[in-house]
């Protein structure tokens, strides 16, 4: 539609016509295969690859062929030929022919008061002219083309960096409850082999506990979010599993406050403290203090854990591993919703974590 800017008043009427010729099909086929050349192989093959050298001869190719080629001049003597009229040229009205004051000279008078009509045609009104106009069509295109290439190449970027980030999300994750199976399953079961050797009722409840727990890591864990009812199952099940082994010189607290219905969450990313609490914070032999609260709110979870450290050199080690995995986890799944403060002080580790929902 370009060229419609370019023609005058006089044209508006039958010059239309043009817009169903052969130049302004052949103009339009100049300027469309340019802009997919450019487009789809030269911005792909070289300038996103940085062989800018071939990329830039490539485009002064281009340029050159437009140059001699002149589809925007050659479009408006196409124009001129159909009205009969050339740009900027006074052509008398049809109206005001033969009007008073605006006689037409006799023929053979030699006198001549408008120029001459439109050259034969596919000849040029000044074949030395440079088409200035095709040449900034010609660099409009080619940027233009570049432009939404470049917007399309960074969507892709944008996308395969989701999707790695979702990877990676995936990866870890899997990593925790590898982490956690092995370890966990291991000293359960020897808890519940002892509770069986002494006859202990509490045996059967302790196998069903485990069970779900497995089922829920295997099966439920697979999700991004899942309901904050499973989670906490989950892991009263642990708790529960853990006080098997606990001596006397632990003295553990642990409460829910509120309701969690509705509510979801990451799987198994509480998961990870609570864990570190029970691998890092046990003694036989020097008092412990573990807390573990979780207050439920309308639009909100808070988790606290506090717990003695033991083994500090171990715990900067392996937990602070976890601990740097969760933080991603919790960037990639709820970017500025959530705030995480962990202390370490006074032989006292205590997380505090605020999840908006």
């Amino acid at each position: 539609m370009l060229p419609l800017l370019f023609m005058s008043e006089e044209r508006n009427g039958n010059g239309m016509d043009v817009f169903y010729s052969l130049p302004y099909l052949r103009f339009c086929v100049c300027y469309i295969s340019l802009f997919y050349i450019n487009s789809l192989y030269l911005i792909p093959d070289f300038f996103i690859r940085k062989k800018y050298l071939k990329y830039f001869f490539y485009v002064s190719i281009l340029f050159v062929g437009v140059f001699y080629l002149k589809p925007f001049d050659r479009l408006m003597n196409s124009a001129d030929r159909h009205t009969g009229a050339f740009i900027g040229r006074n052509v008398m009205p049809h109206h005001m022919d033969g009007h008073p004051g605006f006689d037409r000279p006799a023929p053979g008078s030699g006198e001549n008061k408008f120029p001459p009509g439109p050259p034969p045609f596919g000849q040029e009104r000044n074949p030395r002219r440079i088409d200035i106009n095709s040449l900034l069509i010609f660099i409009l295109i080619m940027a233009f083309s570049m432009a939404l290439r470049s917007i399309r190449q960074w969507q892709i970027t944008e996308k395969r960096a989701l999707l790695a980030e979702a990877d990676k999300a995936v990866a870890e994750l899997s990593f925790l409850k590898a982490q956690i199976n092995p370890h966990f399953l291991y000293n359960t079961l020897n808890n519940i082999y002892t509770l069986s050797i002494i006859g202990s009722d509490r045996t059967s409840e302790s196998i069903m506990k485990l069970s779900d727990i497995m089922r829920y890591v295997t099966d439920e864990a697979e999700a991004d979010f899942v309901s904050l009812v499973s989670e906490l199952n989950c892991m009263s099940n642990f708790i529960d599993l853990q006080k098997l082994r606990l001596g006397k010189m632990v003295k553990l607290h642990y409460s829910i406050e509120g309701d969690p219905s509705g509510h979801r969450i990451c799987p198994l990313l509480l998961m990870t403290f609570i864990e570190n609490v029970f691998k890092y914070g046990l003694s036989n032999h020097v008092p412990a203090l573990i807390d573990i609260i979780i207050t439920i709110e309308k639009d909100q979870i808070i988790f606290h854990s506090r717990n003695t450290i033991f083994d500090k050199q171990k715990q900067a080690g392996r937990t602070g591993i976890g601990l740097v995995n969760t933080r991603k986890r919790l960037d990639f799944l709820y970017p500025g919703k959530y705030k995480l403060d962990i202390d370490q002080a006074d032989q006292i580790f205590t997380v505090d974590l605020i999840l908006h929902s």
